[in-house]
């Protein structure tokens, strides 16, 4: 757990209200003493399709462009963070669709893990398969103890999880702990994912959830801005060269094991239980 000392002087005064920034019926960002809260907002699950992607893309950059303290991302649901990817851009995709779907996501992906000013997801519902992949992305997470699960599960479908993605939770749990997660598709409650360093701190509630998150924010503002980013981007670089680099071929790899037979018998078969 990081510790949060030495913020004295933001625990003994209220915090001001949100103030809208940008809305959009997917995303909500709001300002909260200069600290981005983007908040996502599609029913039921928040699951991660191109359409929740593109808006989530434009909302990033309009968060960066205004250079705030930091970010939390979170979520509107009561009880799911997101779903993670909506499982209907993987069966029977289409090639051009699906290109477009990879692209918007590994943007999302390349602008969290890479933002120069610090970053925390307030995790206040399940977050399996994507959703587990944007709050790794973070440099922070704070998640509501109980029922909410975390974790990477493609595995169960047959899928082999983006070698930036595995690359994402190697940063986080380290290697060992990483191949254990990711060969097994282990779901973690939020002890589990404490202990192995998944998440960094339990909340009672999705709001002790954002305050925690706060708290870790402001934990910068006694680091010298230019040193806490180089140190940051310098721990992160070369995943994000990597890539960038190899992008078009994992693209390729990733689309042509998608359309195994047997991975998609095995989508057709999920697609069809989210239908009952």
């Amino acid at each position: 757990m990081i510790p949060l000392r030495q913020i004295a002087r933001h625990a003994g005064r209220a915090l001001p209200a949100c103030r809208p920034m940008s809305s959009a019926p997917l995303v909500d960002v709001a300002d909260s003493d200069g600290i981005a809260i983007m908040t996502l907002q599609r029913p039921p699950v928040n699951s991660l399709n191109l359409e929740l992607l593109q808006v989530m893309n434009k909302s990033l950059d309009e968060i960066a462009n205004n250079k705030p303290k930091g970010m939390i991302l979170t979520s509107a649901s009561k009880s799911v963070f997101t779903g993670g990817i909506d499982i209907t851009e993987l069966y029977q995709p289409d090639k051009k669709k699906f290109e477009v779907f990879w692209n918007e996501i590994h943007e999302t992906w390349m602008k969290l893990f890479g933002f120069k000013f610090a970053t925390a997801a307030a995790i206040n519902g399940h977050a399996p398969g994507g959703g587990c992949l944007l709050a790794m992305s973070c440099e922070w997470r704070a998640m509501v103890g109980g029922k909410p699960t975390i974790g990477l599960n493609e595995t169960v479908l047959g899928i082999v999880a983006t070698p930036w993605t595995m690359d994402t939770m190697c940063h986080t749990l380290g290697p060992r702990e990483a191949e254990l997660a990711l060969t097994s598709a282990k779901i973690f409650n939020a002890d589990e994912a404490l202990k192995v360093g998944l998440i960094d701190e339990i909340a009672t509630d999705k709001e002790d959830a954002v305050e925690k998150c706060k708290k870790f924010i402001y934990m910068f503002d006694r680091i010298p801005p230019v040193a806490r980013t180089l140190s940051k981007l310098r721990m992160r670089q070369q995943i994000l060269a990597q890539a960038q680099k190899n992008r078009q071929q994992d693209m390729k790899d990733f689309y042509q094991s998608l359309n195994d037979p047997e991975v998609q018998r095995k989508l057709e078969k999920y697609v069809q239980s989210l239908k009952k």
